[in-house]
């Protein structure tokens, strides 16, 4: 492996501990208290995963990576933003953050081309294969569009049960691409995440549950 793949590597695996690392505190908080949690640093960490993802996505000419990108990102400002966190940080690095993928959707499309010839055509890997890796990360990256609507309507920053079961769903999805495309980084990743997403789900179910036996109780 040269400097150049190691370094590309080193982003992409730097990227997932922020997003394992969001997981096991939001986990870590929800057996605490025993329903689904939803703190502050599972955003904040998000966030800083999905930037450093984002550009090992580029650098990899990894279609399907990018583009789950850019349809999680905003979602994350918006989460930060409505806890009160993303105006607290400083200007620049507001601006910095929140124009990254604006400028790199500026550069791909300064180019169209080369990025069909990059991302769509690339040598020994079939269009079938970055069409289901596109469609894995569209209904991966579909419990953020859920959980936007979700915690837009109750007015409240929340990560509802349904969240865990789109998570699970993509996860396995994507996890069959990583295999195809011998990417370790996305294997490792998502498998352990896939595991967490269980564990979320079984909390949730168990939360639901205890809360209809105290409706029953109280009829």
């Amino acid at each position: 492996m040269d400097i150049q793949s190691t370094v590309v590597a080193a982003i992409g695996f730097l990227a997932q501990a922020f997003f394992s690392v969001r997981i096991i505190v939001q986990l870590y908080k929800s057996e605490k208290e025993r329903k689904i949690a939803s703190p502050t640093s599972f955003w904040i960490f998000s966030l800083a995963g999905s930037w450093l993802m984002f550009i090992y996505g580029w650098l990899r000419n990894d279609f399907s990576i990018l583009f789950g990108q850019f349809i999680n990102y905003y979602i994350y400002i918006w989460n930060l933003k409505e806890r009160g966190t993303w105006n607290g940080m400083t200007a620049i690095f507001r601006g910095v953050i929140f124009m990254t993928p604006v400028l790199a959707a500026a550069l791909v499309l300064n180019d169209a081309g080369r990025f069909v010839q990059d991302f769509f055509r690339k040598d020994g890997i079939p269009l079938w294969l970055v069409a289901f890796g596109t469609i894995s990360q569209m209904v991966f990256n579909t419990r953020f569009i859920y959980q936007v609507i979700y915690s837009a309507r109750r007015s409240v920053s929340a990560l509802p049960l349904m969240f865990w079961i789109i998570s699970l769903t993509g996860s396995v999805m994507i996890i069959i691409y990583a295999i195809f495309r011998k990417d370790i980084v996305l294997l490792i990743g998502q498998g352990l995440g896939a595991i967490t997403y269980l564990m979320n789900i079984v909390i949730g179910v168990r939360a639901s549950g205890s809360r209809d036996s105290r409706k029953g109780n109280r009829t």
